[in-house]
């Protein structure tokens, strides 16, 4: 039975349309705190080994002063249909983008952390207009594309229980709520955990879950025995030393600040940029593939930044770590049906045996090259199987 709360939630049904309009205050602010920088001392020669290089980051806040224009990013977004809606007493808010050919299959873009909206900029064109970019019109997406709950612009949650499985039913409501019958998922990050709680939250109307940069659910769980590890390929033996690596101290360390004091790093981080910054970025550069200078440009690391230090988010959306690891367990719960496609690319870490074990595999594809951000890294191979994927299920 639904708490009064949650009644009460339900009220709310409108959708509003959108502009982003960060206040210039906000701006001025934020050139202010950046000039005033108290940076830290560092030793010689350490590179990456204890954190991100002062060096790098200093480059990074030079851009952010010197070079980055938040305006141009502004306007990029605003020539998307946005919109705002409350589902479950939470400020939702997403682009809306409607491809121009006929039958295109309504498709629900999920980011995940340190992630934002902004991952997916390259993908809007290729998805939704594809004989634009060398496809054929069969392949057509309409795009929703959202911000978590506690992200960007849907802005702070105010209540406890905002897991991945909250957001998924969140997400449901949201298609239902915009007319949208069959539809299919693309989520990575924290995106691959909400994808697949959607098709257990709506599988009479969710066709398909495609996912990058997938781990839980898609790994194995503890120490590998002896015995599987001799059966396992080359590439899968490298990712379970991969996954060794992000659960030791150095690796898992934001995670497990996260997941269980997320009010203590929101001090730091909503009060300081560079915080902020070098919070993300030392995940960033751990998980893209090749050095991060070559994978991602400056203004793709700070828009990304931008959507958390603007919005005040970085507390709501290290809570959502927070959250998941409290959440009510959900042991011996049988796989949906609903078909799952995993794109793993050359920094990812889902082996396919594992997550056959939980969920109905139909695609599978490895990748050599590109990492965590696949939809900013690779958008090419990311739209291409994205299509793949979808292609007999439409």
């Amino acid at each position: 039975m639904p708490s009064k709360a949650s009644s009460q939630h339900a009220v709310n049904t409108t959708v509003e349309p959108f502009m982003i309009d960060v206040a210039e205050a906000d701006l001025l602010d934020l050139q202010r705190r950046l000039e005033q920088t108290r940076w830290p001392d560092e030793l010689p020669d350490s590179g990456w080994d204890y954190g991100v290089p002062l060096a790098y980051v200093r480059g990074l806040v030079d851009h952010w002063q010197n070079g980055y224009d938040w305006r141009d990013h502004e306007k990029t977004f605003n020539a998307y249909p946005q919109f705002v809606t409350t589902i479950d007493g939470q400020r939702i808010h997403f682009l809306h983008i409607r491809s121009p050919h006929d039958g295109a299959l309504p498709l629900l873009l999920l980011h995940g952390w340190p992630g934002s909206i902004a991952e997916f900029v390259d993908l809007i064109g290729p998805l939704t207009d594809p004989t634009a970019h060398g496809g054929d019109a069969s392949d057509a997406f309409h795009l929703v594309i959202p911000s978590l709950p506690g992200f960007g612009f849907s802005g702070a949650t105010h209540e406890k229980g905002w897991d991945a499985a909250r957001a998924a039913r969140a997400f449901a409501t949201l298609m239902q709520r915009l007319d949208i019958g069959r539809y299919g998922v693309q989520g990575g990050d924290m995106g691959a955990l909400i994808g697949p709680e959607i098709a257990h939250a709506d599988p009479d109307h969710l066709i398909g879950v495609h996912l990058n940069a997938a781990t839980v659910g898609f790994i194995p769980w503890g120490e590998v025995p002896e015995a599987d590890l001799a059966t396992l390929t080359a590439v899968e033996k490298t990712r379970v030393d991969a996954i060794k690596e992000f659960m030791s101290p150095a690796g898992s360390a934001y995670f497990n600040v996260q997941a269980s004091r997320p009010q203590m790093i929101g001090y730091a981080l909503t009060d300081s940029p560079v915080g902020q910054l070098a919070w993300m970025v030392d995940r960033m550069a751990a998980w893209v593939h090749g050095p991060i200078e070559r994978a991602l440009s400056p203004d793709q690391i700070l828009t990304n930044v931008m959507f958390y230090w603007l919005t005040r988010t970085a507390t709501s959306s290290a809570r959502m770590y927070y959250e998941n690891m409290h959440a009510q367990p959900n042991w011996g719960r049988a796989a949906s049906a609903v078909p799952v496609g995993v794109a793993v690319f050359a920094e990812d870490v889902a082996i396919r045996r594992y997550s056959e074990q939980g969920h109905n595999i139909t695609h599978w594809t490895d990748f050599d090259e590109g990492g965590h951000f696949a939809a900013m890294e690779r958008p090419q191979l990311l739209t291409t199987d994205v299509r793949s994927f979808f292609r007999n299920l439409r």
